[in-house]
């Protein structure tokens, strides 16, 4: 079993746990706060799985159906999960602004305060190891799930501060206020996590440093070709394409040409990381000095050969 699928199994346990707890929580207290957090963990939860099922599907080799692969399956993933967190913040902000009007008791804040300190702790641990396999392995799908418990950990700390301040105030409007400014900040996680995720299944370019390493990496074998162009890129999952046209010197010989290619594009593999490169050769038309520096040297090889023939 890889990382990825290990670290996602560990987010839906710790999910899991948290959303009894924090459901028992609510119940006893009648927090409008508390019952917010225990439904954004459901959506956590429902994420996660999303996210495991995603991660073993997106590493299954390319296929006669799937010939680049089946990496999209974990940007299908981010959109889902980025959907499921903002319906359910909109309804509890409706919810919330019923409460702000109409009083309500809330009973036993010290132990509501003891539950979201215990979850912000455990929801930074793993959202913490979650963004470090995440970053390993360059998956969208596993940075979703981290980000929805690195949200949970800053709402949770909000909602236990709120039911410090209800504890000593008794004012107990603060509760479906501070519902209201966690649903705030889950919305806004939400709209950025579905831009990150959804740009990939339109063939968004990677990311503009990239591009730059790309091309300065090319730039540095401007020796051995004449130009290059149509530089492409897009992105699958953890997977990155590149595609580019090269202009080679006229006179070089087919396997010559190819291997210079090949040296190109096996130092662009080792540069990024899950890496596939396509290079399109093209003969130089032009009088062009690069040109002009393989003919003399191609004439030099044949000459010392021929030369070393005849002796």
């Amino acid at each position: 079993m890889n990382s990825k699928i290990k670290i996602a199994r560990l987010s839906i346990f710790s999910n899991t746990l948290l959303i009894i707890l924090k459901v028992i929580v609510s119940i006893i207290t009648g927090s409008m706060s508390i019952f917010s957090e225990a439904i954004h963990s459901t959506v956590d939860l429902l994420a996660s799985l999303i996210t495991f099922i995603s991660v073993k599907f997106s590493d299954k080799p390319a296929d006669k159906e799937h010939p680049y692969g089946h990496g999209k399956y974990e940007n299908i993933s981010g959109v889902i999960e980025a959907l499921l967190i903002l319906l359910p913040a909109i309804w509890i902000i409706v919810e919330a602004f019923k409460k702000l009007f109409i009083p309500h008791e809330i009973s036993s804040p010290g132990i509501g305060f003891l539950v979201m300190a215990i979850s912000s702790f455990v929801n930074f641990l793993v959202s913490r190891k979650l963004y470090i396999v995440a970053k390993e392995n360059d998956s969208i799908a596993l940075e979703a799930d981290a980000l929805h418990l690195k949200a949970d950990v800053y709402t949770s700390l909000g909602v236990a501060l709120g039911l410090m301040l209800i504890f000593f105030t008794k004012i107990t409007f603060l509760d479906p206020l501070i519902a209201i400014l966690v649903s705030c900040f889950i919305i806004k996680e939400s709209i950025e996590l579905f831009m990150n995720a959804f740009s990939p299944l339109l063939d968004t370019k990677i990311s503009d440093a990239e591009i730059e390493a790309i091309e300065k990496l090319i730039n540095s074998y401007n020796s051995v070709y004449c130009n290059f162009h149509n530089l492409r890129t897009r992105k699958a999952g953890s997977k990155k394409y590149i595609d580019l046209h090269l202009v080679m010197p006229k006179h070089l010989t087919v396997e010559e040409a190819y291997n210079l290619a090949c040296n190109i594009e096996t130092a662009l593999q080792n540069s990024l990381a899950n890496t596939e490169v396509l290079i399109h050769l093209e003969s130089c038309k032009n009088d062009c000095t690069t040109c002009d520096h393989f003919n003399n040297s191609i004439c030099q090889r044949k000459t010392s050969k021929s030369n070393s023939t005849s002796a």
